[in-house]
């Protein structure tokens, strides 16, 4: 059967421990010795799961959005050796938009 690190990250450690002795695979030897973090690393190596999860992002353009942000922190950087405070609230502020910006849009 096949998982998901999300499946398999829900699972007890006793369960995990029946999907490794299942398992042939050089990552799950000694898997009766691993505590639940070893052991769900383990098993992600030897089923092949990938463990980092992606997300998508749905109408926008991300990298742009990331070079906006970019510059504009270096413009924020800029603001603070001149100690304009009031561009660098509104830099500030922008900088926030965009952030939340990719952050809703992310699914």
């Amino acid at each position: 059967m096949a998982y998901t690190y999300e499946e398999l990250k829900e699972k007890t450690v006793s369960e995990l421990r029946k999907i490794a002795k299942e398992t042939e695979h050089e990552a799950v030897k000694g898997y009766t010795q691993l505590n639940k973090e070893h052991l769900l690393d383990a098993l992600c190596q030897a089923l092949k799961v990938d463990r980092h999860q992606h997300h998508d992002v749905v109408g926008l353009d991300k990298a742009s959005i990331k070079a906006k942000i970019r510059g504009l922190k270096k413009k924020r950087d800029k603001a603070e050796e001149d100690h304009d405070h009031k561009e660098l609230k509104l830099i500030r502020r922008k900088l926030h938009r965009l952030k939340r910006m990719i952050h809703k849009a992310t699914v």
